[in-house]
């Protein structure tokens, strides 16, 4: 029989990987190393890349910040949480309010002495990051355009970080950016959709509270088609690779989201949409393997060599 000490421990993992995302965090790692070595740098052996002490600084400082950032949105979202979220809310609050700002604070600080391990320019800028995620989350969240501007772009920054360290400025790889950026708009949207009912309760005004469920939906699916533009330019790319069978898949996904979102109305609907939409994030971090299969091959012989 496992002892309390024992339950104790494994209930505070649990309710810590809850709070920080866990999950996200290692998609967030997955995808910064993966557009490393198969986009920003494909020319950079696979060995240079792991083992690219200032990369690993910067993946980890990202990684530390966003991860406080979860927990300040924690922080500031628990009251939506406990309608929205009963079960998910129940395994946060394991942990007190006051480890968990000890622990923002901490992670917060771990990331700057990273940055600063880079660069003064990166500590700067993981400086500014962290003041712009605990903004969004006290204040601008609470603007309905704003809050959803903000919140796509400190998304998408990690991305951006890596390829600003690489300071490879393609035009493919700012029109995937593009690409995302949609997409991580239309989840946000959803997200808002599926978490009315607790905003409603506390009188947090979210687009869809200000908007109206209608009009967020038709912003959804104008966004939504928005998407192809992308898509369609990114084709015209030889270097695609096989990335291209990834755009096939999402527009098809895509066209039947646009489908179901027009047709939903219920919370379950919205919950399935949303679930969708990370799931076409998460393969599109996972394809990027794929960008151009010639470089694993390469990057691999040069590693036995």
């Amino acid at each position: 029989m496992i002892s309390y000490k024992c339950r104790k421990i494994i209930y505070n993992f649990l309710s810590l990987l809850s709070v920080v995302r866990g999950y996200n965090i290692l998609i967030l790692i997955a995808a910064q190393y993966l557009a490393a070595i198969f986009i920003f740098s494909p020319q950079k052996s696979l060995y240079g890349v792991i083992f690219d002490l200032h990369l690993g600084y910067l993946i980890f400082a990202t990684v530390c910040i966003v991860a406080a950032g979860y927990i300040i949105n924690n922080f500031y979202d628990s009251k939506l949480d406990i309608i929205n979220r009963p079960f998910k809310s129940k395994l946060d609050n394991y942990i007190k309010q006051e480890t968990k700002l000890k622990l923002y604070f901490f992670l917060n600080f771990l990331g700057f002495l990273f940055g600063i391990l880079i660069s003064i320019k990166a500590a700067l800028f993981f400086s500014i990051y962290i003041f712009a995620i605990w903004l969004y989350s006290h204040k601008l969240k609470k603007y309905p355009f704003i809050g959803l501007i903000s919140v796509t772009i400190l998304t998408i920054s990690p991305f951006l970080t890596v390829f600003i360290y690489f300071k490879n400025f393609s035009t493919i790889i700012f029109i995937y950016a593009i690409f995302l950026f949609l997409v991580i708009m239309v989840r946000e949207l959803v997200k808002d959709l599926e978490n009315m009912k607790g905003a409603i309760a506390n009188d947090f005004i979210t687009f869809p509270v200000f908007y109206g469920e209608r009009k967020t939906k038709y912003l959804s699916i104008t966004l939504l088609f928005i998407t192809f533009l992308p898509i369609i330019i990114l084709f015209s790319y030889p270097a695609l690779g096989y990335m291209r069978y990834y755009f096939y898949l999402a527009m098809i996904t895509i066209l039947f989201i646009v489908f179901y979102f027009w047709k939903a109305s219920q919370l379950n609907h919205y919950r399935v949409l949303h679930n969708i939409l990370k799931v076409l994030l998460l393969v599109g971090v996972l394809w990027l393997v794929f960008v151009d299969t010639s470089l694993i091959v390469e990057k691999v012989i040069e590693r036995l060599n």
